[in-house]
């Protein structure tokens, strides 16, 4: 259900500002949204898992609250993070 060393390894590597982070929104919103997809392809198939369903909602409400910081101090981060994700809004 989660995602793997590798696959966090890469998106860190792709959204990193610079050498080394691992804390910034965007690195934090990139990595949650793997997550998120993950879970989400869980949920197909298993439909009455509402243990993981209540994770999913916080994970989602965790990254609706870095997207809301990042929008708030730079709005050009905040667009082009979305438009890289593809996260609608």
């Amino acid at each position: 259900m989660s995602i793997t060393v590798e696959e966090k390894a890469k998106v860190i590597a792709d959204f990193a500002t610079k050498e080394g982070d691992t804390g910034s929104p965007e690195v934090q919103v990139a990595i949650l949204t793997s997550r998120i997809a993950t879970l989400t392809e869980h949920f197909k198939t298993h439909k009455k898992d509402n243990h993981g369903r209540r994770g999913l909602l916080m994970m989602v409400a965790q990254r609706r609250k870095l997207l809301d910081y990042l929008r708030a101090k730079d709005e050009g981060r905040y667009q082009d993070l979305i438009k890289r994700l593809g996260i609608r809004r």
